[in-house]
């Protein structure tokens, strides 16, 4: 029987169906409460946004018909404590990495191991996929006789695959990589889902990662509990590409407001202020952002421990440029915080943090 409802039965998550998921999941986290779900009516169709709210209540789903095992493919800086908090929740994980040791921390906490992507899928109710690049998703998802710009997987997610099943996509792709896995997998008989976050390690180590999901909208109300343990909110996009889109180009702006505040810390010192103070001032103001906080002593130590590496930043912003010229958008500053990236790159900085690219600026400086 399929996992999804058949009918329409509920749109929105209530105190009442979080107690259901405790069925399944009955350590919930103390950050994961009913989180209601509000309709934006005045946004456009293409675009219908649900935001996770707070107190009011609707129709439950029936118990029988949420997931009772979930996959999870990739288990690396995000994947590994996103499956933490499934575990920890009480729910049942199996999980796939193409090192298998780093899989070993999630097993010893109760997850099963399956051999390859296939394996999980077949297994399981919904498979969850943190995968780094679009080249890595399309070699794990697409079987030998679906041709791609790259080599494709014998032993793909998309190979176990059947009707009943959904796939969740919370992997950083462009829009069109996100088309081509959703229509394979949905020839399959599945359901797809996209939903990339928002968030580095810490949020995604408190459950504090913000989705934001486009596709099967049955899919997106059947996982909602599941995303809800792993993440403070949640939005509903409207077609598949357009949860892509909205990612790449939060992390655009993200990338640039880096590589801004690089050049404050470092003009500030040269000026003779103390660029700490900066820091505290700008955490003042309007312009304040947690980021800058929390990057920002470590930045003027030389420290970049990694929670977002700096090879993903830039290759966001190339996904972004490359979504902007799709619709004739300019968009010079993030063109140009893109070379700068490139250019930490090419300093041996691509698996530190991306506030490393403070060293790019320093070398410019030096010169």
């Amino acid at each position: 029987m399929s996992i999804f409802l058949k009918t329409s039965y509920c749109r929105h998550l209530s105190s009442t169906a979080m107690a259901m998921c405790s069925s399944f999941c009955p350590q919930i986290p103390n950050h994961f409460r009913g989180k209601p779900i509000s309709l934006f009516s005045s946004r456009p169709p293409f675009s219908v946004s649900f935001k996770a709210l707070s107190s009011r209540a609707y129709d439950d789903p029936p118990k029988d018909k949420l997931p009772a095992n979930i996959g999870f493919l990739g288990i690396g800086i995000m994947g590994s404590p996103m499956t933490q908090n499934l575990i920890k929740a009480g729910c049942d994980v199996t999980v796939w990495n193409r090192t298998k040791s780093k899989c070993d921390p999630l097993i010893s906490l109760g997850a099963k191991y399956k051999s390859s992507p296939e394996e999980v899928a077949a297994s399981c109710d919904v498979t969850f996929a943190m995968l780094s690049d679009p080249e890595s998703a399309k070699r794990q998802l697409i079987d030998a006789f679906y041709q791609v710009d790259v080599a494709c997987g014998k032993h793909g997610a998309a190979s176990g695959m059947s009707s009943g099943k959904g796939y969740v996509d919370v992997s950083t792709v462009d829009g069109a990589t996100s088309k081509l896995i959703s229509q394979h997998i949905k020839s399959t008989g599945a359901l797809f889902l996209e939903a990339p976050v928002s968030g580095s390690k810490k949020p995604a180590e408190e459950g504090q990662l913000i989705f934001l999901t486009a596709g099967d909208k049955s899919l997106y109300e059947t996982v909602g509990p599941f995303l809800d343990i792993m993440g403070k909110s949640r939005f509903y996009l409207g077609d598949v590409g357009n949860g892509a889109a909205m990612k790449l180009v939060v992390n655009m702006v993200m990338g640039s407001m880096m590589a801004s505040f690089a050049e404050g810390l470092l003009l500030s010192e040269k000026a003779g202020l103390d660029p700490s103070v900066l820091v505290e001032v700008i955490s003042q103001g309007a312009i304040s952002a947690p980021m800058y906080s929390m990057k920002g002593p470590s930045m003027i130590k030389s420290l970049y421990p990694t929670a977002f590496p700096l090879k993903h930043q830039q290759k966001d912003l190339r996904l972004a440029l490359g979504l902007a010229e799709s619709v004739n958008q300019p968009t010079p500053i993030a063109a140009a915080t893109n070379e700068l990236y490139k250019v930490a790159k090419s300093y041996g900085l691509s698996d530190r943090d991306f506030s490393a690219v403070i060293e790019a600026l320093k070398g410019k400086l030096q010169q």
